[in-house]
């Protein structure tokens, strides 16, 4: 059985101190490093842009999964992608070419992954599963960290891990929103590969723990 892979978001992450932090998941066994980028536009919330993901990427060799939720991605991503990102998601719901998006970040050397929210049917992607790296599906409404997992939007797992296996896709299954060692274990179940976690990691009192508890489901 393969292992999930745990992908900590810095969201929740005391920005003082990003540095230790990171290194902390990196020791508990966290293989990415999770990066949400918010424009206020696209979601209710300003976060980072490439300056901050440019100095993180200093302080460590974990894989970067930066999730884009932005109004205009084809427009910024490159500087992410120079800032450091190895991984770069955006949403289904933005309103640009998503192929010619796709080809892009690939020709770049970066991975590309696209991402649902919870009410998008998996329907709206299935074309382009052949050509992606990761579809995220996001298991609560994109914006803010800490709400609670929308138990609906796990079928949409299993939907998506029947067609990428039909398929023999090479793509991954993430899902982000609410994750803690039980929702982790259901979406390990349901077909996930990797699994996105903020609040049950960087608010634990042992967020070490935290971590091996997710890094330990086996799919």
């Amino acid at each position: 059985m393969k292992k999930i892979i745990v992908a900590p978001s810095i969201l929740s992450a005391d920005f003082s101190a990003l540095g230790k932090d990171i290194a902390m998941i990196a020791g508990a066994g966290a293989g990415w490093v999770h990066i949400d980028v918010m424009d206020g536009h696209f979601v209710p919330n300003i976060t980072i842009g490439p300056v901050v993901v440019k100095s993180v990427r200093k302080a460590t060799s974990l894989f970067f999964d930066v999730h884009l939720m932005i109004r205009e991605p084809q427009k910024y991503w490159p500087d992410f992608r120079k800032a450091g990102a190895d991984l770069i998601t955006f949403h289904s719901e933005t309103d640009c070419d998503k192929m010619r998006l796709i080809k892009d970040i690939k020709s770049s050397g970066a991975k590309a992954g696209i991402s649902i929210k919870p009410k998008t049917p998996v329907a709206e992607i299935e074309n382009m599963l052949a050509y992606l790296d990761l579809v995220l599906v996001m298991s609560v409404e994109p914006g803010f960290g800490g709400q609670a997992f929308m138990h609906e939007t796990v079928p949409k797992i299993t939907e998506l891990r029947n067609i990428i296996d039909g398929g023999k896709y090479d793509c991954l299954i993430e899902v982000d929103g609410g994750i803690n060692a039980e929702t982790g274990h259901l979406c390990a179940r349901a077909g996930a590969d990797v699994l996105v976690s903020g609040s049950y990691i960087f608010s634990s009192s042992r967020p070490e723990d935290a971590v091996r508890s997710l890094s330990e489901i086996k799919k």
